[in-house]
């Protein structure tokens, strides 16, 4: 999260309005994140009760015509019990709102803070809370294509060029024909659902050892559910340059996962080739963003490198950590 685009005063009196939560009383940046502008918004609550809510402006990166399967996405697992925020919809029923160009929408505040070093239980309960996710959006009637999935990651690291991505680190554009050889075995009939696919720690919010709250669906589309907990894993039992595995984190989330829907041999026999995906998926697009970036932005570039790390020790140890 951050914030991009300035709002006036006068702006998000307006925009509250057109919601029955209440007036306005604060709206406070959110610093953190790179895709979208996003407030904490306080107002006086539709019962007089005081409420909190997330405002988000979708800057470029969020195409506003996919806005309605990523807020029907929310508003459907919400429904089913999930630990989601639901969209709030205005006066008009609509879950959405433009301003200046730009679209907006209101989103249920969930209290919680991200973890930066989970614990195995926090694993477990993310885990389970994942697994209810894929099962709960199994009737979902939205649809969207995974674009960024293993052969879109290939074709981003190969117009990167190998001298492109030499200038990053010498080893990574040795890489190529691993990627190469992956996407030639990558499987494609293994059970699928909506899945999250960027469900990293702060993506997560928890109190104490309970989840309150998935949030960031904006890169959820329909894949394999295998595929996504590969994601979790890669995204959660690493430190975060990707140089030390947690065999406790890796055991308890995948145990959570199953303690609510239990595997299929053929997705456990996967899960190394998965993790290994997962991994290109992440070097890929950091790849892609760091060559994109001038090194005289304010923004901190994130090393490819950290995931070719996670790659190498699944390619050693994957058929040992997921027998």
């Amino acid at each position: 999260m951050a914030v991009y685009t300035h709002l006036a005063s006068g702006d998000l009196d307006a925009l509250i309005a057109a919601y029955d939560v209440g007036d306005l009383i604060s709206a406070k940046g959110i610093a953190e994140g790179v895709s979208n502008s996003n407030w904490l918004v306080e107002t006086s609550g539709a019962d007089g009760a005081g409420a909190r809510f997330i405002l988000t402006m979708y800057e470029k990166r969020t195409d506003p015509r996919e806005l309605p399967f990523f807020l029907g996405l929310l508003d459907h697992l919400a429904a089913r019990g999930c630990a989601v925020p639901a969209t709030i919809h205005d006066r008009e029923g609509s879950a959405f709102r433009h301003l200046d160009g730009k679209a907006l929408a209101l989103i249920e505040y969930l209290p919680g803070i991200s973890p930066d070093r989970p614990s195995p239980t926090q694993a477990h309960a993310v885990g389970e809370a994942l697994a209810r996710v894929h099962l709960a959006a199994r009737d979902f009637e939205g649809t969207r294509a995974n674009d960024l999935d293993v052969h879109a990651c290939l074709v981003i690291l190969e117009r990167c060029g190998v001298a492109k991505l030499a200038e990053i680190d010498p080893e990574l554009g040795e890489w190529l024909g691993e990627a190469r050889e992956l996407v030639g075995r990558w499987p494609d009939d293994l059970p699928q659902s909506i899945i999250h696919s960027d469900l990293f720690p702060d993506n997560v919010l928890m109190l104490g050892e309970r989840v309150t709250g998935l949030i960031d669906f904006y890169f959820a589309c329909e894949d394999m559910m295998a595929y996504d907990l590969a994601v979790t894993h890669a995204a959660w039992c690493f430190d975060r340059g990707g140089a030390v595995f947690s065999a406790d984190i890796g055991r308890s989330l995948v145990g959570g996962y199953e303690s609510v829907r239990p595997l299929e041999p053929a997705e456990r026999r996967a899960l190394p080739l998965l993790a290994q995906g997962a991994c290109l998926r992440f070097t890929a697009s950091r790849a892609q963003d760091w060559l994109d970036t001038p090194t005289d932005a304010l923004v901190t570039r994130k090393d490819p490198m950290d995931f070719i790390r996670r790659w190498k020790y699944y390619r050693a140890h994957g058929e040992r950590l997921f027998a």
